[in-house]
């Protein structure tokens, strides 16, 4: 990354007010990528939930692959070496709402077949009850 090689020579040049924006832009890049890692997990996530809410049943596969959601999105969101979380459970909201409209894409083509456009899916399920069911799975100290 051409950042790095940036950074180093800012470094070496003794000029650390520079080289701290860059390592803050680096942050950034890397929470960014955090949180996209997330939204795709959250998709999976949400769209299980969608189908097991609209066909009001459920499959092995569709509880692995929310467990298995679940779990990745647990692991992406642990800060390793500082402890804690990357997205507080504000911000995991925040990144769910933005995955349901995918989630809900996606759901209107596998929900019976594909028989329901989106917005007719919607009148099926609760938005904001799959999305908070899909936070209390997520959140520390829950797992299915």
């Amino acid at each position: 990354m051409e950042e790095l090689l940036t950074l180093k020579d800012l470094l070496l040049q003794g000029n650390v007010q520079e080289a701290l924006v860059i390592v803050e832009e680096l942050e950034e890049m890397s929470r960014n990528d955090i949180i996209k890692t997330i939204r795709s997990y959250a998709v999976v996530l949400l769209l299980h939930l969608i189908k097991q809410k609209a066909e009001n049943r459920t499959t092995r596969s569709w509880e692995v692959s929310i467990r298995n959601s679940v779990l990745e999105i647990q692991r992406e969101n642990k800060r390793r070496k500082a402890g804690g979380y990357y997205l507080a459970p504000e911000e995991l909201l925040e990144t769910l709402a933005e995955a349901y409209l995918n989630a809900s894409n996606e759901a209107s083509l596998e929900v019976e077949e594909g028989r329901y456009e989106p917005k007719e899916l919607e009148k099926l399920v609760n938005r904001e009850e799959i999305i908070y069911h899909a936070l209390n799975l997520i959140s520390p100290g829950e797992s299915s």
